[in-house]
């Protein structure tokens, strides 16, 4: 029988964990519209889009 190692063996995939969170607000953000489905426009400020790219665009230059 193998046992793993206690402590400081866990593995955190940093992508997926941002992915999850993510997808957690999306669902928090749907269960709360009062529409059927949440538009674009919803979409993309939960996801704070606008954000990300204005933050690109400053790297840019």
């Amino acid at each position: 029988m193998h046992v793993a190692p206690v402590g400081g063996t866990a593995v955190q995939d940093h992508v997926a964990l941002a992915e999850i969170e993510l997808c957690g607000e999306l669902i928090i953000a749907a269960s709360a519209a009062h529409e059927d489905r949440l538009s674009l426009e919803s979409i993309d400020e939960v996801l704070k889009v606008a954000e990300e790219r204005t933050r690109e665009r400053g790297a840019a230059e």
